[in-house]
């Protein structure tokens, strides 16, 4: 199948896991030792904030760049609450875009964000069948450091 991914995850010693992905990149998964693990690596759930906000801020970085946007710095973060319960999913998710750069639009960033969250980004559309994801953005002025925020 022309769009299947395929990972492999070998067990190397108490709770750790060495994830392989088809492209070749590697990674270590773990617990803390109060889940029987050594601490040597991600956690799982985890790795799912960080395939959210890598996604997603590809999807805008590319998108601001076709818009001619300045952007000098750009960082995304997400925060995720669980449920108490097992099997602990993700219930409601929170993803803030800060952008930086001169001459930036507002519009145009919050756009880009839109367009990720509600077109383009794969792991925001499965993630938000089972979490309520809100993203929201800050804009800052490189020159002046004024700021403009908004929410999706």
């Amino acid at each position: 199948m022309a769009n299947s991914l395929s990972v492999t995850s070998t067990l190397k010693g108490n709770m750790a896991f060495e994830a392989t992905a088809g492209s070749g990149h590697s990674l270590v998964l773990d617990v803390d030792s109060s889940g029987g693990g050594s601490d040597l690596g991600f956690r799982p759930m985890e790795m799912l904030l960080m395939g959210l906000a890598g996604c997603t801020g590809m999807d805008v970085i590319s998108i601001l760049r076709k818009m001619h946007q300045e952007v000098t710095s750009y960082q995304v973060r997400a925060e995720g609450d669980r449920a108490e319960e097992h099997p602990r999913v993700y219930t409601h998710i929170t993803v803030e875009h800060i952008v930086k750069g001169s001459n930036l639009e507002i519009d145009k960033v919050r756009r880009a964000v839109e367009l990720s969250a509600t077109r383009f980004c794969p792991a925001s559309a499965m993630l938000g069948k089972a979490a309520q994801i809100t993203h929201s953005y800050r804009m800052i002025d490189s020159e002046t450091d004024t700021e403009q925020t908004g929410t999706l």
